[in-house]
């Protein structure tokens, strides 16, 4: 049987204050890019959003390095999105009394680093054999499967 394994680690931030038209001009350059360079390439921006995204991408690493035991050299960014929040309303006073309203637009980005060196499926029945099943003082495999000692 073949099982599937965990190969990718996120991380996600809520409610941070701009637009997503602005955030996703920049989730737009570093989509499917190795996360080095991503580093660089939010680093040399002049976009506002990219503090924010920079910090999500670096916590989405050392998730990865924590949950999957990975090398960062080894990491791309395989989704990267952003979703509307919600606006955060105001009155603002204007003249003779009246006031108007101002919505800042939240939103919230998703950042998924994938680790290219492992394997996405595992084969079961290898891992057996790997693991306990090829002993070699009991006739080696073959000797296993039909009980000769």
């Amino acid at each position: 049987m073949i099982t599937k394994k965990k190969t990718e680690a996120y991380a996600l931030g809520q409610h941070i204050s701009m637009s997503a038209h602005k955030a996703r001009r920049v989730i737009d350059q570093i989509r499917g890019r190795s996360y080095e360079e991503t580093l660089m390439i939010l680093e040399l921006m002049p976009y506002r959003a990219c503090y924010s995204i920079f910090k999500l991408v670096y916590s989405a690493a050392a998730n990865a390095s924590y949950t999957l035991d990975s090398d960062e050299t080894n990491l791309i960014i395989s989704k990267a999105e952003i979703n509307e929040g919600t606006a955060v309303k105001k009155l603002k006073p204007r003249a003779r009394g009246r006031s108007f309203p101002i919505k800042r637009p939240t939103c919230h980005i998703t950042i998924a680093v994938k680790d290219i060196s492992l394997d996405e499926y595992e084969d079961e029945f290898m891992t057996r054999i790997n693991e306990s099943v090829y002993n070699k003082s009991r006739g080696g495999f073959w000797g296993r499967i039909w009980g000769k000692k």
